[in-house]
């Protein structure tokens, strides 16, 4: 017996900030989770599971009319087997205002307390305990039911678990703690990349079936659990997504445009490897010091197109997100004519207050923005990443002086 683990399909989440670029194919982007979520589903009849757990998010908020609930009812329907639904935050109870009648398949966990279902002919209880709000901030876990003797436990969950701060707390718990709980599965959600906290018992995340931006790299997809004898003897990744984020790095150290050229096509043809036929949006950086870092600054189109014309010489169907600059320019030709504006750059930035002040204005930003446009925003948070944008900030100033002057 198997049956698949899925979380965070957000369905019908926007992939920030493309919708506008002219320069991708539109078929590139349109309905990207909605794609995602019925390769779910035609992974589920293909391996021919006997239910699919859904740990939470499977939208990504309210949804803007019907077609979202309409769509989600027409997969049920070609599933035609048990799903069992957690809400997690971005679906939560209070969020979602719209509703369809569920589909008779479909089976959802009580947000007043933890629900259970059993499947006595699979010999399989399911526990669960959906988000009655957006913001949960205690250990649901410990309210969940004691397991059922002589059947296989799963408990599904949407957590941040002892996530280090990557993500949003919600529900945090100690692995130790589930481990204590008695079930054989733990079927998590939440973090958006794969990780396996456990193996007795399981305590799985199977991250995101779609990844949304360029932080959530590489193959994206869900679990597949096999279940002898009431016991969980496999666990094993899935790709189910339709587009994947690659980061491709560059090291332009000492490089002349030759080369340059060179080592764009090697990280053009590494990001299309093993990415098994699927479109490739990735975000490009160059870094190290470099004759030619004026150039690149004042003309990042042409290294996009450079890495547009690899990825066509490839073989492969991959697009430039964005291009991130962390090049420098020889010392010998900074230090003559720019160290007083260096010193003078980095003393503005090195007063506290100012440094705060940059970074109010930054969260204020970032809060103006729609939630899955803050998902990509690359904005510094903290200190170390202010200093981190002030370098490449004054990378950009320098370059735009030396051009300047050149001309």
């Amino acid at each position: 017996m198997k049956f698949l683990h899925a979380a965070d399909i957000h369905l019908d989440s926007p992939l920030a900030g493309l919708a506008a670029r002219g320069d991708l194919p539109a078929d590139l982007l349109r309905d990207v989770t909605r794609r995602a979520f019925a390769r779910l589903v035609d992974l589920a009849i293909a391996e021919d599971v006997a239910f699919l757990v859904i740990a939470g998010d499977l939208y990504d908020g309210d949804w803007k009319d019907f077609s979202t609930g309409l769509f989600f009812a027409e997969q049920m329907r070609r599933l035609n087997r048990p799903c069992f639904l957690l809400r997690g935050n971005h679906d939560a109870r209070s969020v979602i205002t719209r509703a369809l009648t569920p589909p008779p398949n479909l089976r959802e966990f009580s947000s007043r307390r933890c629900d259970s279902f059993e499947l006595p002919e699979l010999g399989i209880v399911l526990h669960g305990h959906s988000f009655p709000n957006r913001a949960v901030p205690e250990d649901l876990s410990e309210g969940y039911c004691a397991p059922t003797r002589g059947l296989l436990n799963i408990g599904v969950l949407h957590t941040s678990a002892e996530d280090p701060g990557e993500h949003e707390t919600y529900a945090p718990c100690r692995v130790g703690a589930l481990q204590l709980k008695g079930y054989d599965y733990w079927a998590l959600g939440h973090i958006h990349a794969r990780r396996v906290l456990c193996e007795r018992p399981w305590v799985v995340f199977p991250g995101n079936i779609q990844g949304r931006h360029a932080r959530e790299t590489g193959a994206k997809g869900c679990s597949l659990v096999t279940v002898e004898d009431r016991r969980v003897v496999a666990v094993e990744h899935r790709t189910v997504d339709v587009l994947r984020w690659a980061a491709v790095e560059v090291d332009a150290e000492g490089a002349d445009t030759a080369s340059l050229h060179d080592r764009i096509a090697a990280g053009v043809q590494a990001a299309l490897a093993g990415t098994e036929d699927r479109p490739v949006l990735a975000r490009v950086t160059l870094s190290g010091t470099t004759p030619l870092h004026g150039a690149l600054v004042s003309d990042r189109a042409q290294i996009a197109a450079e890495c547009r014309a690899a990825a066509l010489a490839a073989g492969g169907a991959l697009w430039v997100e964005a291009v991130k600059l962390r090049t420098r320019p020889p010392r010998q030709e900074e230090d003559a004519a720019m160290a007083p504006l260096r010193a003078a750059f980095a003393a503005g930035l090195g007063d506290p207050a100012t440094a705060q002040a940059l970074l109010d204005e930054f969260l204020a930003l970032r809060r103006r923005l729609p939630a899955a446009a803050q998902a990509g925003l690359d904005l510094p948070a903290d200190a170390a990443g202010l200093a981190a944008l002030a370098e490449e900030a004054w990378q950009v100033a320098a370059g735009a002086i030396a051009a300047e002057d050149g001309g």
